[in-house]
């Protein structure tokens, strides 16, 4: 799509929802209250002169470390407005991570929920950039209430002039593989995911009430939450606790959403939660979404079987904002992560990055419109992930002769055992699909003669109890269904798995245990 070189991305966003006689509709609905569009579109105008007012303009950088309120677009879109980038930052972590992010982002405000204050408070002395920090919620004398210092702004004014290509915001990868990196986003990008996967895949409408479990400081949860639904003057729930499935029915049933979005270990949950029922879910669901890690067949098969509703698998990543390869509402085929998103162009690359035949394994290689320009001050890591327009993703997939691409594992998971190349991800569904399992993540390690075996670490659903019998019985489960030599030679009952907050299972910290 061709933009004009002067382009803001509030303009698609919101502006254009007034422009279509949308502004007395309801864009977002919290816990305590909701906020129309055109309301949103006056918050804005307020953030963007609040901006103005502390003297923080063009390209300076604030950092959003808030829960999903209707505060929070009206923050993140309002900074936009001013031309000034914000930075979403995830809520869900500690106080070094923070003072990490903040420092590497040099923010000059910081927009707090107030519950997140007391994690942040220590560290906010020894931020030399940091200059104001705005509390969402209840506050105490020592900073400005976010809720007061918008209501004494004027609620009009300019949008500031930026480039299509300049900065529009920043994202922060999810750690899957360590600590968090920088990841500017374009004033075009948001729109473009919206064009080519909210509307061009899903089919994204008006008419629909989207909720998404998966936050929106993250790039799947911006792209299901706010810049989809936005882009066609839909309507969204927010949610802001963790989700757990208990609570994921209760807001299907009270708010009868249209399209939900999830991540594979939610799903899985949520079919094991003892509420797990069509009645207890929403009658107007149409369309369910995945993403964050590949979804296992068993999971995707037993959740359309129970709510009559597909889920479509997809994968996406920070660095290309959103889903860029996805079975589609017209093509579910469950076990695959589908075809390109249209749009996007893929290979298949072997270790020297020639591309690799249909069948053979490769590692994905992605180009698309809503790609970043790079990570911020990781030269060593942007010389690594970018080649040209390409974006290596780390994913290592197979593509079969109808052009659908089949996960196996991240780069440096996938390893050999018996001379053979083993999928951690085929493992770890295989032994999903038992009955007694509710997750698993496999790993390499090393036997006693310096051989490389896998090892599992599996999570039981909630009437079970490990055994021996129970891991032997896992084990020729295993060798039964995918291969005599895959089965894991060690297997660890766990209660929980280490995640990042998009869902997806930090491998690294488990080859550590």
């Amino acid at each position: 799509m061709n933009y004009p070189r002067e382009y803001n991305a509030v303009t698609d966003l919101l502006d254009q929802n007034i422009a279509a006689g949308r502004a007395d509709k309801t864009a977002f609905i919290d816990q305590n209250q909701s906020v129309s569009y055109g309301e949103l579109v006056t918050n804005t105008h307020r953030i963007a002169n609040l901006l103005r007012s502390k003297g923080i303009g063009s390209e300076d950088r604030v950092a959003v470390l808030m829960h999903d309120t209707v505060d929070w677009p009206a923050v993140f879109l309002g900074a936009i407005r001013a031309g000034v980038i914000p930075v979403a930052v995830n809520t869900l972590l500690g106080a070094e991570p923070y003072r990490y992010i903040l420092q590497d982002c040099r923010a000059k405000a910081l927009f707090v929920s107030a519950p997140l204050l007391e994690t942040v408070k220590p560290l906010l002395e020894s931020l030399p950039a940091l200059q104001h920090v705005f509390v969402s919620g209840e506050s105490d004398d020592q900073f400005e209430s976010l809720q007061a210092a918008m209501a004494a702004q004027p609620d009009s004014g300019e949008t500031a002039t930026t480039c299509v290509d300049e900065t529009a915001f920043w994202l922060y990868s999810s750690g899957s593989t360590g600590m968090p990196k920088g990841v500017p986003h374009r004033h075009s990008s948001m729109i473009e995911t919206a064009r080519l996967y909210g509307q061009g895949v899903m089919n994204i409408r008006e008419d629909d009430l989207v909720f998404s479990a998966a936050k929106l400081f993250f790039a799947y949860g911006l792209g299901n939450a706010l810049s989809f639904p936005m882009s066609v003057g839909a309507t969204t729930v927010l949610w802001t606790s963790r989700p757990t499935p208990g609570d994921m029915f209760a807001m299907l049933k009270q708010h009868q959403p249209t399209i939900f979005y999830g991540v594979p270990t939610l799903y899985a949950a949520m079919l094991s939660d003892k509420g797990c029922s069509k009645e207890n879910s929403s009658a107007n669901l149409r369309l369910c979404v995945s993403a964050g890690e590949a979804l296992p067949k068993e999971v995707g098969e037993k959740w359309q079987s129970i709510f009559d509703v597909d889920i479509l698998d997809g994968v996406g990543s920070t660095e290309l904002l959103h889903i860029f390869l996805s079975n589609s509402p017209d093509d579910v085929c469950y076990g695959t992560s589908g075809v390109a998103v249209p749009g996007y162009q893929l290979r298949l690359v072997d270790d020297s990055d020639n591309d690799v035949a249909d069948g053979e394994l490769g590692e994905l290689l992605v180009d698309g419109p809503s790609s970043t320009s790079g990570y911020w001050n990781q030269n060593e890591k942007n010389r690594s992930t970018f080649i040209g327009k390409w974006t290596r993703t780390g994913d290592k997939y197979t593509r079969d002769e109808d052009g659908k691409y089949t996960y196996c594992g991240r780069t440096d998971d996938m390893f050999k055992v018996s001379g053979q190349w083993l999928s951690p991800f085929e493992v770890e569904s295989s032994l999903i699909a038992h009955a007694s399992v509710l997750e698993a993540a496999v790993v390499a390690y090393e036997d006693k003669d310096g051989l490389t075996k896998p090892r599992a670490f599996v999570i039981l659903k909630q009437d079970q109890s490990q055994s021996d019998d129970l891991e032997a019985t896992l084990c020729e489960h295993v060798k039964k269904e995918i291969g005599k030599w895959k089965y894991p030679r060690e297997i660890r009952f766990v209660e929980e798995l280490p995640k990042t907050a998009t869902g997806k299972i930090q491998r690294f910290k488990l080859r550590n245990l």
